[in-house]
């Protein structure tokens, strides 16, 4: 294991030293409610695949985007690979997922028709696949992160995909292309990923806003295939790997940064839709999820708070309000991606990394007033 601090590749190369120990973890760190009044935490659903970002559809059910299981085949030798220890990367052309959860906490899967990859068994074998969702009208859209060549699967790209009621998936826009033919101002040789690793996705007066951290940027995509580049994020920030995105009036990007962690080492940007890029807060760590309440407060998902490197058991969400910052809940296990629901409370993937198939949860935060 590496200690560059340049080294991120997007919780992987970290993230393996702590997969052997992910069951007895979940069963030793509990999530423990360190806020005022009346927030509680449950269990809403289970059995993912490496869950990530997830969003409400116009039906009122939960959707959430999966890594999926991984695979086995390789492109050593057919195309530029993602640099050792994290590559090469192993994948399959399917196992990529998105579920639909009812009001009972019932999974269904939607589809499980996108490739899914995974890290060099050395780096723990880490799985990607379906990074996000958003919804336009009633129109299912979808961002993959493990597709590509560089990341094992021949003859396919990341992009954006249409889903249809069938489960079947279009590409409306290949961001693989889009990223080697508009290469940002500042990318990191030690973990370029000549494909992407694309994060989060949001739906915005109808066209699609997405962050890719590896290489540094904000991109709008329309649903015509259109594809520009709203903020080079590299070239003012540098290597800060920012990872997910919320809008509110304008829009609100949280940063992983580099590891090993230092707490309080990450930030929200705020980016407006011409790409002016400013802080807006700092101070948290390992940002990997940001919503906004109807109340307009802002939330900030920490995968990791403690120093070292991601770790089960330690993760955090922090309440905004003001300007001034509380920790709401303690002790999450690898979280990976948090929405605001129509019925006011919070719901956050788990397990989002270095668990094993199906070990994957939704929690439901219900939120004081």
């Amino acid at each position: 294991m590496t200690s560059n601090p340049k080294r991120r590749a997007l919780l992987t190369s970290a993230l393996a030293i702590f997969v052997a120990a992910a069951p007895s973890a979940a069963n030793a760190r509990p999530t423990v409610v360190r806020g005022t009044g009346t927030v509680s935490v449950t269990t809403y659903a289970s059995g993912f695949n490496n869950p990530r970002e997830l969003k409400f559809g116009p039906d009122g059910m939960l959707y959430v985007a999966e890594g999926g299981t991984g695979g086995s085949d390789t492109t050593a030798g057919q195309c530029t690979q993602v640099p050792a220890p994290v590559g090469p990367y192993s994948g399959s052309s399917t196992g990529g997922r998105i579920s639909r959860v009812d009001s009972n906490g019932t999974r269904t899967t939607v589809t499980d028709q996108f490739p899914s990859s995974q890290t060099a068994p050395t780096q723990g074998n880490l799985v990607s696949g379906v990074a996000d969702i958003a919804f336009i009208g009633n129109t299912l859209y979808a961002i993959t992160a493990g597709s590509g060549c560089s990341h094992g699967v021949l003859g396919t790209n990341n992009g954006v995909f249409r889903v249809g009621s069938n489960g079947s998936v279009t590409m409306i826009a290949n961001l693989s292309a889009f990223q080697k033919a508009h290469p940002v101002a500042n990318p990191e040789p030690d973990d370029f990923e000549p494909d992407g690793t694309w994060y989060s996705m949001v739906a915005v007066r109808g066209a699609l806003y997405a962050v890719e951290p590896n290489h540094g940027e904000l991109d709008r995509i329309t649903t015509s295939g259109s594809i520009s580049r709203v903020a080079d994020i590299s070239a003012s920030q540098g290597h800060i790997v920012p990872t997910a995105i919320a809008s509110h009036g304008v829009f609100y990007v949280g940063n992983l940064n580099t590891f090993p962690i230092t707490p309080g080492s990450s930030k929200i940007l705020q980016i407006t839709p011409d790409g002016s890029v400013r802080t807006a807060a700092t101070g948290f760590t390992t940002v990997l999820g940001v919503a906004f309440d109807n109340r307009a407060r802002m939330y900030v998902l920490e995968n990791t708070a403690t120093a070292g490197f991601p770790s089960p058991g330690h993760g955090e969400i922090v309440r905004v309000t003001g300007g001034k910052k509380e920790v709401i809940v303690s002790g999450l296990n690898l979280p990976t991606g948090m929405t605001y629901g129509p019925d006011g409370a919070l719901y956050v993937s788990v397990w989002g990394f270095g668990g094993g198939p199906g070990m994957g949860q939704v929690l439901r935060v219900r939120l004081d007033d």
